[in-house]
């Protein structure tokens, strides 16, 4: 079976016009890539045969009909051009990523269309023809164009359609993540304004009931003010008459001594008085049940007690007058500023913590931290006598009434009393915890009281040589403490800030004085006792009305510390002089 040449060639020919036309819509776009380099056919040899030599292969006309003719031609023609338009069509309408385009040469592009349609006959006579055409030189190959390739364009789409349902999908999860997630943040939301609501509502509640309960305590205050007042003024009253009682038994009690002491021709001199009195009680007549009670008391107190305390002292009822009162003071004051140095007298290896001078003879006692004091004569300053005993240093020191006994406090928690005349310990109390600060001896010359360290003051009976009280009611150190003249009240000065009035014989705190800033370091009653002077660790002096128990004045004298702080008793009564002690 041989094939015509004849129409082979003329549809050759129409498949090229029809191409060129329908590709020089889209060669226009790849003429740029086309101009950048020049492809060509590759030549081939074709040896000439003759045609009766040629064998054909035969096709099976099973699935696939060869179109002949020119309505086939036309109809293939057609088809191609209505695929180039949709080309034209899709990369019109689809935005592709920028790629590398691969050119693909005019002759190859209608090889590989035969091929994928089955035109393998009209493959071979279009090879042919082509080629011998190019040998002879009759054709003339145009510069390589670039033409699109739909397929290599569809597998694109293709993965790019893959790739953007992978995102879909994967953004699809994230949007339902998110909306769960928007989903119990509202809740929460929720959840969240209606506890602030209700903690608002509970604030509003909250804010009227204390409104209502401030204006229903407002009407107790006025009250509870005038009780305050009262209660303030009943216990002035109350200290005042004390102080009157015991200043009027005093008197009294000086009188007696007194017309005694005239009835006897003593008249010249008044002897020094010592009370020593014991209450002794009326007997009266008792019934069995009272009999048995007082025997049961008397053998538990037997039992019980280790020491018999029949020799304890009872605090006076009756005291003697204050006798700085009756002297007469044109005898004691000197000049005023007639004050100068006359001599320096070196006692201690280490610093002196306290000085003071006999009520009667002309010399004085000195403490110092070597743990030891000294009696020194004046005006010479010759050391007497030296008492040994403390184990630390000594903080303070004060004379008996009588001026023949010594009552000294020392750092080694104790209180030592020492005889004058001979420098011997006569007593040792011991009962603090930590230093004692501070002692005193009552205007009777029974008892010692001592402030310490460890918050505590206690009331020392010389006489059963015990410990007959402690006072508790400081929370800092208890720096001084006093006897109030020819009484039974207590000052101390503490540095919690505060100065306390104690009645001695029941161990209360009957008034507390509030003003000061800073530790209490001294606290002393005027000679006359209607004044209070305290110092603090701040340098500020206090005066205070011992009768109404307010500040009468403050005085600054810092930066230094003052800790001794003391009335001169050569001045006017009624306009006392004040001396105080600062800390260089």
């Amino acid at each position: 079976m041989a094939a015509p040449q004849q129409p082979a060639t003329s549809s050759l020919r129409l498949l090229e016009e029809a191409l060129g036309m329908g590709l020089t819509s889209s060669g226009d776009s790849a003429d740029a890539e086309a101009a950048e380099g020049a492809y060509y056919l590759e030549q081939v040899t074709i040896t000439e045969t003759s045609e009766d030599d040629y064998e054909y292969e035969e096709i099976p006309d099973d699935n696939f009909s060869i179109p002949e003719g020119e309505e086939d031609l036309a109809r293939a023609v057609q088809i191609v051009q209505e695929q180039t338009t949709d080309t034209q069509i899709l990369e019109q309408e689809t935005v592709l990523p920028s790629r590398h385009a691969v050119p693909e040469v005019i002759e190859d592009f209608l090889c590989n269309f035969l091929i994928k349609m089955g035109m393998t006959r009209t493959l071979g006579c279009f090879q042919s023809e082509w080629y011998e055409l190019v040998q002879k030189g009759v054709t003339e190959l145009r510069p390589a164009q670039s033409v699109p390739d739909v397929y290599t364009q569809i597998m694109l789409l293709e993965s790019d359609n893959k790739n953007l349902k992978k995102d879909l999908k994967h953004f699809k999860h994230a949007a339902d993540k998110a909306r769960e997630d928007l989903l119990k943040t509202q809740k929460e939301r929720d959840f969240h304004r209606m506890h602030h609501k209700r903690v608002i509502q509970e604030k509003n509640k909250l804010i009227n009931d204390l409104k209502e309960l401030k204006l229903h305590y407002a009407s107790y205050e006025p009250t509870i003010r005038v009780l305050h007042e009262k209660h303030h003024a009943l216990l002035k009253e109350k200290m005042l008459a004390s102080l009157e009682r015991d200043r009027a038994v005093g008197k009294i009690s000086g009188l007696h001594e007194t017309l005694k002491g005239i009835e006897a021709g003593f008249i010249s001199h008044i002897p020094e008085i010592k009370v020593h009195q014991t209450c002794e009680k009326e007997s009266a007549p008792e019934g069995p049940t009272q009999k048995g009670l007082r025997g049961a008391r008397a053998q538990n107190k037997s039992k019980t007690k280790k020491k018999d305390y029949t020799k304890d002292s009872e605090f006076p009822k009756e005291m003697q007058s204050n006798l700085n009162l009756d002297l007469n003071k044109e005898n004691l004051c000197p000049p005023k500023f007639d004050y100068r140095l006359s001599n320096i007298f070196r006692l201690h290896e280490l610093p002196v913590s306290c000085i003071i001078m006999h009520p009667c003879k002309d010399t004085l006692i000195s403490c110092g931290e070597d743990h030891v004091w000294k009696v020194v004569g004046l005006p010479k300053g010759n050391v007497l006598l030296i008492g040994y005993g403390h184990t630390d240093w000594l903080s303070d020191c004060c004379f008996h009434p009588s001026g023949d006994k010594l009552a000294t406090s020392s750092g080694d928690t104790s209180v030592k009393l020492w005889d004058l005349s001979t420098g011997n310990c006569i007593l040792t109390f011991e009962g603090h915890n930590q230093a004692v600060w501070s002692c005193t001896w009552h205007s009777c010359g029974d008892f010692v009281a001592s402030a310490s360290l460890d918050t505590t003051s206690k009331i020392w009976d010389v006489n059963s040589e015990r410990c007959r009280g402690t006072l508790y009611g400081h929370t800092d150190s208890v720096n001084s403490i006093e006897f109030f003249p020819f009484s039974n009240t207590l000052l101390t000065g503490s540095a919690d800030k505060t100065l306390s009035l104690w009645d001695a014989r029941t161990g209360k705190c009957e008034q507390s004085l509030y003003g000061h800033m800073h530790s209490i370091n001294d606290a002393i009653f005027s000679p006359t006792g209607h004044m209070i002077a305290s110092c603090d660790a701040c340098g500020v002096i206090k005066l205070w009305d011992f009768r109404k128990l307010l500040p009468v004045v403050s005085i600054d004298v810092g930066p230094s510390p003052g800790n001794e702080v003391n009335f001169d008793s050569s001045e006017c009564f009624e306009d006392q002089s004040l001396h105080w002690s600062p800390d260089e």
